[in-house]
């Protein structure tokens, strides 16, 4: 057989499980390009053995073309040269090494969108082969699949309005059902805390009001849509909406559609640096939340935020500010020292040692925005519920304590989980066992933030498990000067096993942040 037949049989066998690769990295990344091809680039970057294998591709598609130019100049080249493409389309099939088709964590789900994305894909990348290997005969069939990456990036930004007009029908249903029902509108952003506020908002205002909050993570125009036509029914008084970002314009578009009554932020942070830029990008796209609110509440203990608050009430909006400063000038509701201040109210409160009293200030503002009487909100501080994932504390049956903080994955957060698990271990006399894979999307700073965070689990004399390699140099080179050296888990099985052993009863493990498995 020729190598182009070869090429074509083999490229048919390699197209399913490269298709279903790349669908799981977009489906995990939201569908938002360009990430499928910075994903494929994080796996070159942090794994060498995937470098060196794509450099070998490189060469051998070069060479694969090297009988094409030979022939036109008459010469004669060596025969496996003929045959280097099919050496180069085995190799690519396979890369980058490490990132699985079925995966572990992170599991395809054949929903309707990703059922189109596969459509355009298969389209694209068919059509973009079948004119590669027109041009360059076998040569165009590895060459097309190191495009992968970038084919279904593609793929994204085409679909992208298509699925935008598919989903209309759902926020029109959304839309009446709001209309119908009437229910007020509180909308909650942040860089972090935004899903334990809103549990927090939902919990104390639904003694005085019937209340319904966003499931989990709904906070885009589809799951809040589908958040109200499925749980907002005749009665519902609140609807409290978490509002997410990936970048500006996004939550002013979540507003028409939910436009709220009250709108709060929690925190500006450094959460999605590598898709919006800067800090002050972020503290743009969540101000957006604002703009059509009569009410907005605003921790003012950020410059930022105070800054906010002063061009709200400019707007002749009402405006509720909350701090966590004993001390703090202006603010209407105050939390510390154990203590929850509305104007001279007082009422205890008690928040736990890697809680964030911030989302307790905004969700107290927010239960005062709606005229709730502190006596009513001091009953229900005192039962706020878990997030799941988040700083859930639990001791297991040996003894040990576990604190599964594995949805944080901001810098802020991060750095108070650790002060607070060190301090559980000091009070129980035992070991602080920090395992994570560190933080993501922080852009420029990723690298400092993750040493930070290695270099404090140091200082406090912490055990550092270091999950896989994205983060792996920064955390290792954060606690190289610590009593413990840090210890490397290619997987989260075996770190969890040996965190365990580690600790013994007396111990606290933090289960500090997770990535799933299409990062390496």
């Amino acid at each position: 057989m020729t190598p182009l037949i070869v090429a074509v049989v083999l490229g048919a066998i390699a197209l399913v499980p490269t298709t279903l690769r790349w669908l799981r990295v977009a489906q995990r990344e939201h569908y938002i390009a360009p990430w499928v091809t910075i994903l494929a680039g994080l796996w070159l970057r942090v794994r060498g053995l995937n470098l060196a294998a794509a450099i070998v591709v490189v060469v051998l598609i070069a060479a694969s073309i090297a009988p094409s130019v030979a022939a036109g100049l008459a010469r004669e080249l060596p025969e496996w040269m003929r045959w280097a493409a099919i050496a180069a389309l085995v190799l690519v099939s396979l890369l980058p090494f490490g990132l699985g088709v079925r995966g572990r964590s992170s599991k395809l789900a054949w929903t309707t969108r990703l059922k189109h994305t596969l459509v355009v894909w298969a389209v694209l990348f068919l059509g973009i082969g079948a004119l590669l290997t027109l041009l360059l005969g076998a040569t165009g069939v590895p060459l097309v699949f190191l495009l992968a990456p970038l084919v279904m990036d593609l793929s994204l930004v085409i679909l992208a309005p298509i699925e935008k007009r598919l989903s209309h029908k759902y926020l029109v249903s959304a839309r009446k059902r709001l209309s119908q029902v009437g229910p007020r509108i509180v909308a909650i952003t942040g860089s972090y805390g935004k899903t334990s506020t809103k549990g927090y908002v939902a919990h104390v205002l639904s003694g005085s009001y019937s209340t319904v909050a966003s499931p989990a993570s709904f906070n885009n125009l589809m799951g809040l849509s589908r958040a109200v036509n499925e749980r907002v029914v005749p009665g519902t008084e609140i609807f409290v909406a978490e509002m997410g970002v990936y970048g500006q314009g996004e939550i002013r578009e979540l507003s028409e559609t939910f436009p709220p009554d009250i709108a709060a932020i929690t925190t500006i942070g450094e959460a999605h640096l590598a898709r919006m830029g800067s800090r002050e990008v972020v503290f743009k796209a969540k101000s957006e939340i604002t703009e059509k609110a009569g009410t907005v509440v605003l921790p003012i203990d950020d410059p930022l935020l105070s800054g906010l608050a002063a061009v709200c009430e400019s707007q002749g909006k009402r405006v509720i500010r909350v701090s966590t400063e004993a001390d703090a000038e202006g603010a209407d509701v105050i939390v510390a020292d154990g203590l929850v201040r509305v104007g001279t109210e007082t009422a205890p409160v008690s928040i736990s040692g890697v809680g964030h009293a911030v989302n307790v200030a905004v969700a107290v503002g927010i239960a005062v925005a709606l005229d709730v009487p502190l006596a009513s909100i001091a009953s229900r501080l005192g039962s706020l519920p878990d997030s799941p994932h988040r700083a859930e504390v639990q001791e297991a049956a040996s003894g040990v304590v576990v604190i599964d903080d594995t949805y944080n994955s901001n810098p802020v957060g991060a750095a108070r989980a650790v002060e607070g698990a060190a301090a559980l271990a000091a009070e129980r006399g035992g070991e602080l066992v920090v395992v994570t894979p560190g933080m993501v999307e922080l852009g420029r700073v990723q690298r400092d933030r993750n040493r930070a965070l290695g270099a404090q689990v140091a200082a406090v004399g912490g055990h550092l498990f270091v999950i896989g390699r994205t983060n792996r140099a920064a955390l290792v080179d954060g606690a190289a000067e610590g009593a413990h050296a840090p210890r490397v888990f290619s997987r989260r099985g075996p770190a969890v096993a040996a965190a365990l052993d580690q600790a013994s009863e007396r111990g606290v493990i933090l289960y500090e942040n997770d990535l799933p498995d299409h990062y390496p």
